[in-house]
């Protein structure tokens, strides 16, 4: 892939990414095969601060990590909540969200670079 694709892909995705990982994503992007430029082009991301509305409003339920992939969590999320014992566990992931869907997507990034 070229200097001027991965640097457009890295600006339109900046929020969405982790900001420690993307000097390690732009040397994998320049290395990647133009095979793969389909791949990346049909990748979603998911929106960081969608994810933490959603948690907000409906992290009692699990929706957040469902959304993630994180079924099994997602599962005892809305377990724990309907017995009133995890609404700790949903304000603390009302701080952490953003954080893990920016970790999400660069590795679901990687996972799709590395076929």
């Amino acid at each position: 892939m070229n200097q001027a694709k991965v640097d457009a892909f890295i600006s339109a995705n900046i929020n969405k990414l982790p900001e420690e990982n993307i000097l390690i994503l732009r040397e994998a992007l320049l290395s990647m095969s133009e095979e793969k430029e389909d791949i990346l082009i049909i990748t979603s991301l998911k929106d960081p601060a969608l994810l933490l509305i959603l948690s907000i409003f409906f992290g009692g339920f699990g929706v957040d990590r469902f959304m993630l992939e994180q079924v099994g969590m997602g599962i005892l999320k809305l377990i724990l909540n309907m017995v009133a014992i995890g609404i700790i566990w949903t304000i603390i992931d009302w701080f952490t969200v953003m954080d893990r869907t920016k970790e999400y997507n660069y590795n679901t990034l990687l996972n799709h670079l590395s076929f």
